[in-house]
């Protein structure tokens, strides 16, 4: 099988399990949206979801935003982690959206980079989920099922952001992002991977990567 076949029955694998691929940070807005993934940086998304109302409900837009105080802003984020800087990246950005967008939030790679805590991944997503423009974001489980599938070396999430690129097709980037992400939570996780489960792996993985786990199972299977 050519590397392009196997990318092909990958999607087509993702897309019988995930025809639909909703955004998994709740948001109204371009700019809610960017707020939402400030926040996921070393959170779940599902804490995100449960903090961004009790925000949102105090400003959901950055002309409200820089009304509070960083560190009001900073104190019903916290259970996201990273607080502190968060918070300053939150009030800033919404300042420079204020002075430099007109209130809006950019719909440019480089503009939204060029704000505090803004990297980007995060503009990538933005610009992906509220904007429709295609962009491949790397997460952890993307880096971590390019690899295990033999589609990228894993030696840094820009490499294999450039690999996802190369190799899917541009229409398919923004959904595939999403449902790439879906399958890695459900069915190969980090911890606790299953070869069994995981289809994707099983058929089309890196041969090093089942070797390495067929091994690690057979030694606890001997204890």
């Amino acid at each position: 099988m050519t590397k392009s076949e196997k990318v092909q029955a990958i999607i087509a694998i993702l897309e019988e399990l995930y025809p639909e691929v909703p955004v998994p940070l709740d948001h109204k807005d371009p700019y809610t949206l960017l707020i939402a993934v400030l926040l996921s940086a070393q959170c779940t998304d599902e804490r995100v979801n449960q903090i961004t109302p009790l925000l949102f409900a105090k400003a959901d837009n950055p002309y409200d935003m820089v009304k509070m105080s960083i560190e009001d802003i900073q104190a019903i984020i916290r259970p996201c982690g990273l607080s502190p800087m968060k918070s300053k990246g939150i009030w800033h950005l919404s300042d420079m959206i204020i002075r430099q967008h007109n209130g809006e939030v950019p719909k440019d790679f480089a503009a939204l980079e060029a704000m505090p805590a803004v990297g980007h991944k995060t503009a990538s997503v933005v610009m992906s989920q509220a904007f429709g423009v295609p962009a491949f974001p790397v997460d952890t489980h993307i880096h971590r099922l390019m690899y295990r599938w033999g589609l990228s070396n894993g030696k840094s999430v820009e490499q294999t952001e450039r690999d996802a690129k190369r190799l899917f097709p541009k229409e398919k980037w923004n959904d595939l992002h999403l449902q790439i992400i879906f399958y890695g939570r459900e069915y190969c996780p980090a911890r606790g991977f299953s070869l069994d489960r995981c289809i994707i792996t099983r058929q089309f993985g890196r041969k090093s990567f089942i070797n390495q786990v067929i091994k690690e199972t057979e030694k606890r299977a001997k204890r």
